[in-house]
């Protein structure tokens, strides 16, 4: 079964029960560490498409402390945890406790398939073999079609749907075009202690996941997450030719304000900049329509 059907028929049970209950008021995304930020796509995408649902993203850690006052039996929390991050369950606990209705993204069973309503299996992205329309960062963003659909309805659905057939060989070629290059800017860069990433719009969420995932956890750099626009309120003033920067070219609406902020750091930065280019990677390939919202489940698996 295709990762699109499975999750249509899970996402169609839970609409339904919300039905019953006033229906879905209200989006949900809980998750820790690169779980957590796997649902910028999706979480984006429904800000960008939705009149009527309201959508929002939470640590798992925090809700457990402080989850909204409006966490009811009109809303869908969503969470995903690789194995079953003791917060992510708890807090699982504590949206069940409050009326909502849940859905687990796991890759190996654990309690947190144990207290949810729903369940739809992933693979890691961590894993070369892992087929890229199925890791938890797709899978999020194909719940949030799927509910934006169900619930008012999405113009471009059929599109976008048949998108993700297509994102897997996307990515294959795009590891093969950039491998040599990431190779290359890896040892000009490999005595650096910080590194910035620099993204926004629907790539912001892949940046992040690559700061703090990828390049502070596994090498243990320092590397701040800097929106695009944001770097000239601040970040631009310590731009300079011994600088490390990766900055992020996305698709869609927002990608001048990348422009404008690699204009500057070609300008006074040096050779240590390297630029990850959606249109160079294959997001040009999906239609105009829908391509942005596929930004985050390119990035982040090709970095």
């Amino acid at each position: 079964m295709k990762v699109q059907e499975e999750v249509s028929q899970i996402v169609k049970r839970a609409v339904d029960r919300l039905e019953k209950q006033g229906g879905v008021k209200q989006v949900v995304w809980i998750g820790a560490g690169g779980s957590f930020g796997g649902f910028y796509g999706a979480h984006y995408f429904m800000q960008q498409e939705s009149s009527q649902l309201y959508s929002t993203m939470c640590t798992s850690g925090e809700f457990i402390y402080a989850a909204p006052k409006n966490i009811d039996k009109n809303t869908l929390v969503v969470l995903c945890s690789m194995r079953g991050t003791i917060e992510t369950i708890e807090a699982a606990k504590v949206a069940r406790d409050s009326g909502a209705t849940t859905i687990a993204l796991y890759v190996d069973e654990s309690e947190l398939v144990e207290v949810t309503d729903f369940k739809i299996k992933y693979e890691s992205l961590a894993l070369d073999e892992s087929r890229l329309d199925r890791v938890n960062g797709s899978i999020g963003l194909c719940i949030a079609m799927n509910v934006l659909n169900e619930v008012e309805g999405y113009e471009n659905y059929d599109l976008a749907m048949n998108s993700f057939d297509l994102l897997d060989p996307i990515y294959r070629k795009a590891v093969e075009y950039t491998t040599p290059l990431a190779k290359e800017w890896a040892e000009l860069n490999k005595n650096q202690k910080t590194i910035y990433v620099i993204a926004s719009g629907p790539a912001l969420g892949a940046a992040y996941v690559f700061s703090i995932c990828n390049l502070e956890e596994m090498l243990q750099l320092d590397s701040p997450t800097v929106h695009s626009y944001e770097y000239f309120n601040g970040p631009f003033e310590v731009t300079d030719k011994n600088r490390s920067i990766f900055q992020l070219l996305a698709t869609g609406k927002t990608r001048p304000e990348d422009e404008r902020a690699l204009r500057f750091e070609q300008r006074f930065g040096g050779k240590k900049l390297y630029v990850l280019d959606g249109k160079e990677i294959g997001l040009d390939d999906l239609k105009p329509e829908v391509s942005p919202y596929f930004n985050h489940s390119i990035f982040s698996s090709i970095l």
